[in-house]
């Protein structure tokens, strides 16, 4: 198979420790459809003789089959896996290949060239230390062309190889490599990228990828292979500021206690003074323990767990850095961030955000703007759509360590999750902290939500009614309101029309302005249910993540669904505002119910049917819940 199989063969110990010793390359393969980014990958992997003999055969039977050159080997075939990148000869999903040859070993990303395809594109780049840019020789720079280029600035690469493919089809010309590169330079200039080192390539025929070509004569710097195996590898990362973000607290038995975790950035030395984020507390490392034994030395990209010469408290999601240099604290930033999502992202909405080694609960507080990345101007924006790249600010319930992504990619990313779905909906990248939300503290107050509630002789709770509009939440909160009062309860009622009339006036009915109109109601409803009041609450909330988010800022036994349950039709043949019958002739445009969607409880605390029971009756249902529940006894503690 490769250069290493003889030395397998002799000596399988020391092949093992001439891999261990390499150093790691990643890079990825990027540019416009059909440029040729799987035919140069499958020419990398074949010239260099790092195809295993039933691969090459397996290669062979299908270049016959479903190849695109005839009888001859379709190089593309050995990264394009999947069924369908095979019958339309593109790359869909990011297909990682791991290689090696004497002077290193590779892990590189074929990523898509579709513009639909772009946050596969950027997943490939979120690891990868050099950006292999193809482009046509015959097309030129593209709009493809910039979007990657774009996304790789974005996300840390700093060393771009411009390959012109399909050389042999312009005839070799020196000057159509020049022309392209002269355009792409002063395309990327702003971009930061620390070398850009242009190379005349025909995948397909194999000029300039492990050997120089006699067809580029003219052409006097390094083949691909060349570049690639010489090309500095981890040099930045290991001269960073020292970070060792905490994965696990090493406790096998009462005699030790040490802090495992990936060294993301610089190095470490027993006897180094340390600070721990965000605590701030220090201390300074006792030894750096190993599966192979402790070390005197410990860089970039190893895995150790430090011990320490001081007691002191660390958890998983605290970051350990250098006494001198440590990194930053806060929970409120500036952050670029790619949407990766079907489901579009809306400020307001909460999200799980995830660093290295902690996840925090937190929402995208407002979207500056995103950028458009054909032509990189920024327009407003209220939501993000899938591909979509966009300047937000962003607020976390706690405290994270992080640096700026442009000092340390490891500790300034971070990936956003749906709260509902657990899946993975967008890749972040902070700038900075918000610096005023460092001098903004709690005022520690005497007068409690207890001790208000105490005095009301009832437990604080928000009655939270959900459903259609026409369902009868506002008509059951009134009479379960009026009943409260009348036994002397102390309570307040948020309709949704009356509060579009001046707490929310400047909102629509978009899903953006929906998520917004019920972030500020759940605000103001926390705020109710600290004064000791039981609040009723009358909003269709159509969206189960922003109902969820209301839930989440109340304390246990505080938030109590109502789910009014009431058919569509029901709802339209009742229509008591005419809305119904707006939308149908569409002049309202986002109706619930019709063009706008609305996701039902799937365990509501209260389920009522206003078709089945009248309002009075679904009232009686409610309160008997709270008197149940104990919210209305005499000595109530506004604890459950």
């Amino acid at each position: 198979m490769s250069h290493q199989s003889d030395l397998i063969a002799e000596d399988i110990s020391a092949y093992l420790k001439a891999q261990e010793e390499k150093s790691m390359l990643r890079f990825i393969t990027c540019g416009s459809v059909d440029d040729g980014k799987s035919t140069l990958i499958g020419r990398l992997l074949y010239d260099s003789k790092l195809i295993f003999e039933d691969q090459l055969n397996a290669l062979e039977a299908d270049s016959k089959k479903m190849g695109t050159q005839g009888q001859e080997i379709d190089f593309a075939l050995l990264v394009d896996g999947l069924a369908a990148e095979r019958e339309q000869g593109i790359t869909i999903d990011v297909a990682y290949r791991f290689f090696s040859t004497d002077k290193r070993k590779f892990i590189v990303a074929d990523t898509p060239g579709h513009e639909q395809y772009t946050r596969n594109m950027a997943t490939g780049a979120s690891t990868a230390d050099v950006a292999i840019l193809l482009i046509d020789a015959r097309k030129g720079v593209l709009t493809q062309t910039r979007r990657h280029s774009f996304i790789c600035s974005l996300l840390g690469i700093k060393r771009i190889v411009l390959a012109v493919n399909k050389m042999d089809l312009v005839d070799y010309s020196q000057k159509v490599l020049n022309d392209i590169e002269v355009e792409y330079r002063e395309f990327a200039k702003d971009f930061g990228f620390a070398e850009i080192v242009s190379i005349p390539l025909s995948a397909l025929k194999g000029d300039n990828i492990i050997e120089k070509s006699a067809n580029t004569p003219w052409y006097d710097g390094p083949t691909l292979m060349n570049y690639l195996e010489t090309v500095p590898v981890g040099d930045a990362r290991q001269a960073a500021d020292f970070r060792l973000p905490v994965q696990w607290v090493n406790r096998p038995n009462l005699d030790f206690r040490g802090f495992s975790g990936t060294i993301a950035s610089g190095t470490i030395r027993p006897g180094d003074k340390i600070k721990v984020l965000p605590s701030a507390q220090e201390s300074t490392v006792k030894s750096i323990v190993t599966y192979d034994g402790d070390l005197d030395e410990a860089v970039a990209g190893e895995a150790i767990t430090l011990t320490l010469n001081d007691e002191i408290d660390i958890s998983r999601g605290d970051v350990i850095a250098g006494k001198d240099h440590p990194c930053e604290v806060a929970d409120q930033f500036e952050a670029k961030i790619i949407w990766m999502a079907e489901e579009q992202m809306l400020p307001g909405r909460p999200y799980l955000f995830k660093t290295a080694n902690k996840t925090v609960p937190g929402l995208v507080t407002d979207l500056k703007h995103k950028v458009n990345v054909n032509t990189l101007e920024h327009t407003a924006a209220k939501k993000l759509e899938l591909n979509e790249i966009g300047i937000c600010n962003i607020a976390l319930d706690s405290r994270i360590a992080f640096d700026p992504y442009g000092q340390n990619r490891d500790t300034g990313a971070f990936i956003i999750i749906d709260r509902i779905t657990n899946s993975t909906v967008g890749v972040g990248m902070i700038d900075f902290a918000l610096r005023r939300a460092s001098n903004i503290h709690w005022q520690a107050l005497d007068v409690d939500k207890v001790a208000r509630a105490e005095m009301k002789h009832q437990r604080p709770a928000v009655l939270w009614f959900t459903g259609l509009s026409g369902s009868g939440k506002s008509t059951i909160a009134n009479i379960v309101e009026k009943r409260l009062f009348a036994r002397g309860r102390h309570t307040y009622t948020l309709d949704g029309d009356n509060v579009r009339h001046g707490l929310n006036q400047d909102l629509g009915f978009t899903d953006a302005d929906r998520v917004e109109n019920i972030r500020r109601v759940g605000e103001v409803a926390k705020l109710m249910v600290d004064a000791g009041l039981v609040v009723m609450t009358s909003f269709i909330s159509p969206f189960k993540a922003e109902r969820r988010m209301v839930h989440d800022l109340m304390d246990e036994g505080e938030f109590i669904e109502v789910y009014v349950d009431t058919p569509i039709d029901v709802c339209a043949e009742r229509d008591p505002k005419g809305l119904y019958k707006k939308a149908k002739a569409g002049e309202i445009k986002n109706f619930t119910g019709y063009d706008s969607p609305y996701e039902a409880p799937e365990r509501a605390d209260i389920h009522v049917n206003t078709a089945e029971k009248s309002a009075e009756e679904c009232a009686d249902v409610i309160i008997e819940y709270l008197e149940e529940n104990g919210y209305l006894t005499a000595n109530g503690n506004g604890q459950r």
